[in-house]
């Protein structure tokens, strides 16, 4: 199955501890730092939707982009009273837009989702095609130390009312993969004494990239390199950063193409 098909009918419950207005309080700071202070703002694998409102709600227009439609209807439903976002169901590998905009983000190990370089490249290609001039490009990473040495080869469970989960991580090392094999155990709608409750799973891969990589796919995808932090901070990476933050910048191009 697809990731992030059954999944999103729990992400949000299962999520509960990502600091959400923490992110985006760093993210809407860098921003203004890097002197985008607003305008039309686009989010890569948006999910459902938490980063997306909170930067709206700081006074963003708002363009949510995300390849799976389950994650999005949850997203669109969450945010019915608010007319300045726009979701779009599409492949961040090949996404498409009508016009440029002011910045483009992409947080929560989305990045990390594309495994080869020439997929991500081609990802670095659309956003610096699709950003004003000197517009701004910031995402996160996993890292390889997380992957290898903090998930490793274990398995997480979490048992709640409203579900459960097993999450059995592998991680390979020549590849720089991390495979999450997902098994939910969502319940159904019967509301009797006996609940019933269905059994999906999933697999998720992701691919951890070292900063030199980063940077180097950057700037061939025509883009400025600016800068990498260690989470949450404006201090380099560290050796046991388990997540780091990228800034690039859009650089001149003769043509913007869109349609």
């Amino acid at each position: 199955m697809e990731p992030y098909t059954s999944f999103a009918s729990v992400y949000d419950i299962f999520m509960d501890n990502i600091p959400y207005d923490q992110w985006t309080d760093y993210v809407d700071n860098l921003l203004k730092k890097y002197g985008i202070q607003r305008g039309l703002l686009l989010e890569l694998g948006c999910g459902t939707g938490n980063m997306t409102r909170r930067l709206s709600s700081k006074g963003y227009d708002t363009i949510g982009i995300d390849s799976s439609e389950e994650m999005l209807a949850i997203a669109r439903d969450k945010s019915d009273d608010d007319s300045s976002i726009l979701y779009l169901c599409q492949d961040m590998r090949e996404f498409e837009l009508y016009g440029t905009v002011s910045a483009v983000i992409s947080v929560c190990d989305s990045i990390n989702y594309i495994l080869s370089e020439d997929d991500l490249i081609k990802i670095f290609r659309l956003v610096n095609n699709y950003l004003d001039l000197k517009g701004l490009f910031i995402f996160d990473l996993d890292t390889e130390y997380a992957y290898k040495d903090i998930i490793g080869d274990q398995t997480i469970a979490e048992n709640r009312e409203e579900g459960s989960f097993i999450w059995e991580n592998t991680y390979y090392d020549e590849e720089k993969i991390n495979q999450v094999d997902l098994t939910l155990f969502i319940p159904t709608k019967d509301k009797s004494s006996n609940r019933l409750f269905i059994k999906e799973q999933e697999t998720h891969y992701r691919r951890a990239y070292s900063i030199d990589t980063i940077k180097r796919l950057i700037e061939e995808a025509g883009m400025e390199w600016v800068t990498a932090f260690h989470t949450l901070t404006e201090d380099a990476p560290r050796k046991d950063s388990e997540r780091i933050y990228i800034i690039a910048r859009e650089k001149h191009q003769e043509e913007k193409y869109y349609i």
